[in-house]
């Protein structure tokens, strides 16, 4: 019974109740443990020694840890077989405590809200994309947390709406989707996407994704394909409820406002080419049909920028060919500039 554990583990159980669905790595001295059921996974997970530790009941506790200086490593190996990881902290001094210490969680840690720069990929964007759905139709909004880019954009096509945010899927390959309810119980549809790619899946309420468009106005800058900005929202209903239901699950998962993210441009599905999974593997842009290498792919051979700034430039463009020719000019010509 939980009134049989420690104070310490019923604290524990407290915070775990309020986080299910990730491994809570609850900070204790100088390590991070897990107890119970996260215990087992991820000591199988991480291939760390399990051990027990007494909690007031007849039987331990099953629990294993990880050092809080390299606890980076652990989740992101964590992160990389698609888990989540809530980090609960001290915040007190266990010197000048009497009595339990108090904790709580600080971030969770998902597959598209790592920023760490030695848990990504340096010139590769590590993409978490929102999808609202409202019927046949659907808002989008991409961004990357570590960089701060941000686009949002919505599909009302007359027909072939789905197969559309196929291809925006698989141009941004987001490492974890946000989706309202009906997205959520769309099985077919999310059972597709998993067929082209593996990315997790979050689910939030409908009242994640609110329609506050003069909050978006206030607060960012608003910016149109032409790198413009925009006062009016007014036709972006669907695209606006992608955006608020991203921005809102970066508040709840990482606690803070996000201060350099402060810029978001909404696109059209018009402006670039539409290739679906089959087109890019085949053309191997970033990456090669057999082995998934970069050797001897397009990206390797026009790749010569000195900075992951750069690199993550130069792979956008290459995923996402435009189809204006006024846009490909203005790019040829900056080049051309560059180059002189």
């Amino acid at each position: 019974m939980a009134e049989d554990l420690s104070p310490m583990m019923q604290n524990y159980l407290t915070t775990k109740e309020q986080y299910k669905d990730c491994i809570l790595f609850y900070r204790l001295g100088d390590f991070y443990e897990m107890f119970f059921e996260d215990a087992i996974l991820a000591s199988r997970e991480l291939e760390i020694t399990l051990t027990g530790r007494a909690c007031g009941a007849s039987e331990k506790a099953p629990m294993c840890g990880v050092p809080h200086h390299a606890v980076d490593t652990y989740i992101s190996r964590l992160i990389a077989k698609g888990y989540k990881v809530a980090i609960c902290e001290q915040l007190e001094d266990p010197k000048l405590t009497k009595g339990i210490v108090k904790r709580d969680v600080i971030r969770v840690v998902t597959p598209g809200t790592v920023f760490e720069t030695n848990m990504l990929e340096e010139k590769k964007n590590n993409y978490i994309m929102s999808i609202y759905k409202d019927g046949l139709y659907y808002g989008l909004a991409i961004c990357d947390i570590s960089t701060g880019d941000f686009y949002a954009t919505q599909i009302q096509l007359k027909e072939n709406n789905f197969e559309k945010l196929l291809d925006e899927y698989v141009r941004f390959s987001p490492a974890e989707i946000v989706v309202n309810e009906a997205m959520g119980s769309s099985l077919k549809e999310l059972e597709k996407m998993k067929d082209r790619l593996n990315s997790f899946v979050s689910q939030r309420q409908d009242s994640s994704f609110n329609d506050d468009r003069d909050m978006l106005l206030k607060l960012y800058t608003i910016v149109d394909n032409d790198e413009k900005e925009k006062s009016d929202l007014s036709e972006l209903e669907l695209a606006s409820k992608a955006v608020n239901g991203l921005l809102n699950y970066f508040t709840e998962t990482q606690k803070i406002k996000l201060e350099h993210i402060n810029r978001i441009k909404f696109y059209e599905v018009q402006k670039y080419m539409a290739l679906d999974i089959n087109a890019r593997r085949s053309l191997e842009i970033t990456e090669r049909m057999r082995d998934k290498s970069k050797k001897g792919t397009l990206i390797w051979v026009l790749d010569k920028t000195s900075t992951s700034m750069g690199g993550r430039l130069i792979r956008r463009w290459l995923n996402d060919p435009l189809l204006d020719i006024k846009d490909i000019c203005k790019r040829h010509e900056a080049v051309r500039r560059i180059k002189r």
